[in-house]
């Protein structure tokens, strides 16, 4: 049954372009099923989180994690009464504009980009759901309703001050209020995110050797886990015994959230989405002390995986593609692909260029920069890439 807070598809804004609705989807389903179908939805299948798409066919990619994100955020929303759809829209789009190697790749590219105005992944996911996809016949991008634009946009919170390039330059033909708190679905997926990049980086950092079993075994919730695994199955085989206390862990934080925002709903008097918006403070949370040790976890990872030697070498090397590729395309268009090379025509001043060729580096995969890198360049530093 969905709550008087949800977002109700009956009721949407509408689409920038209007079209003729389904008769058998509502539209907030037929949003979700224009992001599966989208190229750049595709190009998460090799665009990585911490390692590097070659290293390794168990480790996450954007694609795996978004599907993630996707189920953890759909079991919340049911729980908390509201339109699953959404929610799962929102959640498979919200890595779309990511650039190759992960957070490496997305802090590169706006050190490039900062004499233009610099690059955010949030921004750039707008940009490449209302511009950059070019398949359909009346429009450009993807022409999601505002609700699931909304929720792309301002999923982690209320965008405010300096606006990055690209969410400013939308947002001026198409204003989504970004000053507001977006819908609760948004919120429930922003959530799901941290819910599952937390667990998963656990998992991945096991599998890369990064820490061990019982130095997570010591960690916040993972301590109480592990020994409620032991307790029922003493002398469970390793990968098993990892397992169930994992999945413990990702039980924990889903129930948390769910118990945590009913509480804050039912606070905040909400009775409609707009009073979701218009709350001083997302609805959707996890409890304090929850927070508290997920910090706790992150600081960990932090450490650990996210800063360990190997991947800062890894980092290194991947930072210095971007920072190869970036001026090498920017002093010749001729490197860049002929259907780029109009864009690039029509550039008024190198800003615009910068731009093009920012949402160019954007969309590659990892194995595709390091391709046209070793085209262009071979070696750097004396390695192959």
């Amino acid at each position: 049954m969905r709550a008087p807070y949800a977002s109700d598809p009956s009721t949407a804004r509408g689409r920038r372009v209007p079209e003729e609705e389904s008769s058998f989807r509502t539209c907030f389903q037929r949003d979700r099923d224009r992001i599966i179908h989208a190229s750049a939805f595709r190009r998460l299948k090799h665009k990585t989180q911490v390692f590097v798409e070659h290293e390794g066919d168990y480790f996450r990619t954007r694609l795996t994690h978004s599907i993630e994100v996707a189920q953890v955020a759909r079991t919340i929303s049911g729980a908390l009464g509201l339109d699953y759809s959404l929610t799962e829209a929102v959640a498979l789009a919200h890595d779309l504009g990511h650039p190759p190697f992960g957070h490496t790749g997305e802090d590169a590219l706006d050190e490039l980009m900062q004499p233009y105005g610099g690059f955010d992944h949030n921004a750039q996911a707008v940009k490449i759901v209302t511009s950059l996809e070019r398949h359909y016949a009346d429009f450009d991008g993807l022409n999601l309703t505002w609700e699931c634009l909304e929720g792309i946009a301002k999923h982690n919170g209320p965008v405010t001050g300096t606006l990055p390039f690209a969410l400013a330059d939308y947002n001026a033909k198409h204003d989504l209020e970004l000053h507001t708190y977006a819908s609760a679905e948004a919120q429930v997926a922003a959530l799901a995110d941290d819910i599952a990049y937390n667990n998963h980086d656990l998992l991945d950092g096991l599998r890369a050797g990064l820490f061990t079993e019982d130095e997570v075994a010591e960690l916040p919730i993972l301590s109480e886990a592990y020994a409620a695994v032991d307790r029922k199955y003493p002398g469970l085989a390793r990968v098993r015994r990892r397992h169930e206390a994992l999945r413990r862990v990702f039980g924990v934080m889903v129930g948390d959230v769910i118990d945590t925002s009913q509480h804050l709903i039912k606070e905040s008097g909400a009775s409609s989405v707009a009073d979701i918006r218009a709350n001083g403070a997302p609805v959707v949370q996890f409890s304090p002390t929850l927070w508290a040790d997920l910090k706790q976890i992150r600081a960990f990872l932090f450490t650990r995986m996210y800063r360990a030697p190997t991947v800062m070498v890894k980092r290194a090397e991947v930072t210095q593609v971007l920072k190869n590729l970036f001026p090498a395309y920017m002093a010749d268009r001729s490197l860049l692909p002929e259907n780029w090379r109009s864009e690039i025509d029509s550039a008024c001043d190198e800003t615009a260029l910068a731009r093009i060729v920012a949402d160019y580096i954007a969309g590659m995969t990892d194995r595709y920069a390091l391709q046209e890198h070793e085209r262009l360049f071979g070696t750097y530093k004396g390695r192959t890439v």
